[in-house]
């Protein structure tokens, strides 16, 4: 194996790709793998700076296909998993993708590191497998409630990982990203939501449940976590939380957003935005003193304030027209 080699899985996504920019400007050597597309679309990859694309090492494929995973991952010692479907909406629509791409892809991962003795696997879940909080701050002992598909199938995931450490002694760690927010993320995502409608000039804002708390970590946090998880000893077998450890509710948001960007807005409520009876996530605040316990890992968008200076560079960035021309504004992605 060449000794450092990092896979980066779900590269070309909104996380993903700020994880292969953080190892490069790190100079790690990584490879990213990408989901296939016949015009050799990378996602966010092909929207990196010039320097740091170049100096990734991309590979094309599914992690729905086992050898096609096993060989992107051969000659590489460590392993950062991100692929998924993530979208929660789309899980009502088609659950069983869910279980292909989310416990099935993450068997595909922890088998072929199994096989090739790779060093490290961290593997990327979610808040929402704690589901509405039944204590907090939520720490990593709470119960896990599957409220929707999506997160039936990360608790599958997780749990495939997991048994992978105590069966055979694969060497994974399971990162818990409470929702991470930042430049390039979906606009199914409630940050964006809200930024791109009021970008626009609109007036009125359409969102879906306004009262839900959220504990909002801006994607540099998340990414930082996710490298210490890679270089711990200590986090090996371990689920480590990396939230802010600061909520705010949906409507809060709203307003705390628009008043960044200067303008006063009217929310509505749209009924197609609003999750089945029984399926919202009503609160999650995350305790994240094992991340710093373990990894000596905090957040730097920590409580109001860095939520705050988080939200500012993200709407920077929506604002910047190249960036809004990206997205469909005002529709809403399932």
């Amino acid at each position: 194996m060449t000794e450092g080699r990092i896979l980066v899985t779900g590269a070309d996504g909104f996380i993903g790709s700020h994880l292969v920019e953080a190892l490069v400007a790190q100079g790690r050597p990584v490879r990213a793998f990408v989901l296939y597309s016949a015009l050799d679309q990378r996602g966010w990859i092909d929207h990196l700076a010039p320097g740091v694309a170049e100096r990734i090492e991309v590979v094309a494929g599914d992690i729905r296909d086992a050898a096609a995973l096993a060989d992107a991952m051969r000659g590489c010692d460590r392993v950062l998993h991100l692929a998924a479907l993530i979208g929660i909406p789309y899980s009502y629509v088609a659950p069983a993708s869910y279980i292909d791409v989310n416990v099935k892809g993450t068997l595909h991962v922890v088998e072929a590191a199994r096989q090739l003795g790779v060093a490290k696997v961290v593997v990327t879940s979610t808040s929402e497998v704690y589901g509405t909080a039944r204590r907090v701050p939520i720490d990593e002992d709470h119960p896990l409630v599957g409220q929707s598909p999506y997160a039936a199938s990360k608790i599958g995931g997780d749990q495939i990982a997991l048994s992978y450490w105590r069966s055979f002694g694969v060497p994974v760690s399971v990162v818990r990203p409470f929702n991470t927010y930042g430049p390039r993320q979906s606009q199914r995502a409630i940050i964006p939501t809200i930024i791109t409608q009021i970008a626009a000039g609109a007036d009125r804002i359409k969102l879906g449940a306004l009262t839900p708390t959220r504990d909002l970590s801006h994607v540099g946090d998340t990414v930082d976590g996710m490298i210490a998880a890679l270089d711990c000893a200590a986090a090996t077998g371990e689920t480590i939380n990396l939230g802010s450890g600061h909520e705010i509710a949906i409507g809060d948001l709203a307003r705390l957003i628009a008043g960044l960007m200067g303008r006063k807005v009217t929310i509505e409520t749209d009924q197609a935005r609003l999750r089945p009876k029984g399926s919202e996530v009503e609160r999650l605040l995350a305790d994240n003193s094992k991340a710093r316990r373990l990894m000596n890992w905090g957040p730097r968008y920590g409580g109001a304030d860095g939520l705050a200076r988080g939200l500012e560079a993200t709407i920077a960035w929506f604002r910047d027209p190249a960036n809004l021309a990206r997205y469909r504004v005002g529709q809403y992605t399932v």
